[in-house]
């Protein structure tokens, strides 16, 4: 007879995970169901389950170790040659991976959880901003009234079904191993329904559209969920309800853009404020000793103010969802020229023009440095 260790594929010091993950390997490998019922591959695989079931028991594997096979087949006392059977091989090894299908998760017809529902919401960023409650309507089953949920037309009961007895599983021989599965005539409820309610046609639910309350907290960002326990589908027999997960998404604001915590703003800025230096109005979010009832908020223009400069107001953006804290309102300035204009505004502009110099363009003055030695380079000249 072949060495264990060597049918397995480990060496006799490995540990119980080791030869579990071999097993485990082979086992799927050899299986007469993904072999089409090849006799080689099943004679391989009760070598394998033989194999497993010596060295996956304490005892044993240490009699083999001592005696080989003469300690596990008569030569080691009481016991010896009595392998387990294939089925809890499997519901040990298998359970976590296959399920019921091995028997490793037995249901019965009893209670079943209702299914979790989905609900995608769009808000405003205003919304989001300071949080607000919004109703939604929502499809989901419910337990039927007529019936109280059992199925069965009022006044009668669910019979017992006759095929599982009333558990709700059945098993069926597979070659040499047998698989539990849900009964198909009661659909592994262990009930029959003979005389079933005309409201819910005998599934003890119906569908209907119910209104709810939804608190959207202040600081929410696009992408966050929100879960309502117990408000999602009823349960099967009498089972809890299942949980409504509300997904948020934040329409695109005409305004602003949202950069975490931070809000960013352009604003435009007369050409004359932003040489000068002066006061906008800008656009926020909250109220506050500097904003009126309007959401506006005044902004000091820094005198020679270009396009592209920034000022930051502090605390002026979203509020944080799990602190106080708040992020800052960025407005970023537009310098805009003025256009149509007068015959005498451009006689304005022109002597604006002629009575600046290189001190009130220093981009400008610099610029034109560079180009001059930029061409000065190319041309040689």
């Amino acid at each position: 007879m072949r060495d264990y260790y060597e049918i397995l594929g480990v060496t006799r010091g490995c540990d119980d995970a080791a030869l579990k993950s071999s097993f485990r390997k082979l086992a799927m490998e050899h299986h007469p169901d993904r072999n089409g019922g090849c006799e080689e591959a099943e004679g391989r695989f009760k070598e394998i389950n033989e194999a497993y079931s010596i060295l996956s028991d304490p005892q044993k594997r240490a009699r083999y170790d001592q005696f080989g096979h003469a300690g596990v087949n008569g030569g080691g006392g009481p016991g010896n040659g009595q392998f387990h059977d294939v089925n809890d091989i499997f519901n040990e090894v298998f359970g976590d991976v296959f399920g019921d299908m091995f028997g490793g998760r037995r249901q019965r017809g009893g209670p079943a959880r209702g299914q979790d529902l989905r609900y995608d919401l769009e808000i405003t960023l205003e919304q989001a901003y300071a949080g607000s409650e919004v109703e939604i309507v929502v499809p989901a089953s419910i337990q039927c009234e007529t019936c109280d949920g059992s199925g069965a037309k009022p006044g009668t009961s669910p019979t017992v079904c006759g095929s599982c007895g009333g558990a709700g599983r059945v098993r069926a021989s597979q070659g040499f191993f047998s698989v539990e599965r849900a009964c198909p005539r009661c659909g592994g409820s262990g009930q029959i329904i003979v005389d079933p309610c005309v409201e819910c046609r005998g599934h003890g639910q119906i569908r209907k559209e119910r209104t709810l309350q939804v608190r959207i907290p202040a600081g929410v960002d696009d992408g966050a969920r929100i879960r309502l326990a117990g408000e999602g589908d009823a349960g099967a027999r009498g089972g809890p309800r299942g949980d409504l997960y509300i997904f948020l998404s934040v329409k695109p604001h005409e305004l602003f853009d949202r950069d975490g915590l931070d809000l960013l703003c352009t604003v435009p800025v007369p050409m004359t404020v932003a040489a000068l230096g002066g006061d906008i109005e800008a656009p926020c979010l909250m109220g506050g000793e500097n904003c009126d009832g309007n959401c506006k908020i005044e902004v000091k223009v820094p005198e020679g103010s270009q396009t592209g400069r920034t000022v930051r107001l502090k605390g002026r953006g979203m509020p944080s969802l799990r602190s106080r804290e708040r992020g800052d309102l960025i407005v970023e300035l537009f310098v805009e020229t003025p256009t149509r204009l007068s015959a005498r505004q451009k006689e304005l502009m022109r002597e604006l023009s002629d009575l600046c110099g290189e001190q009130q363009h220093p981009k400008s003055a610099s610029f034109i440095g560079k180009a001059k030695r930029f061409w000065e380079e190319v041309t040689g000249v």
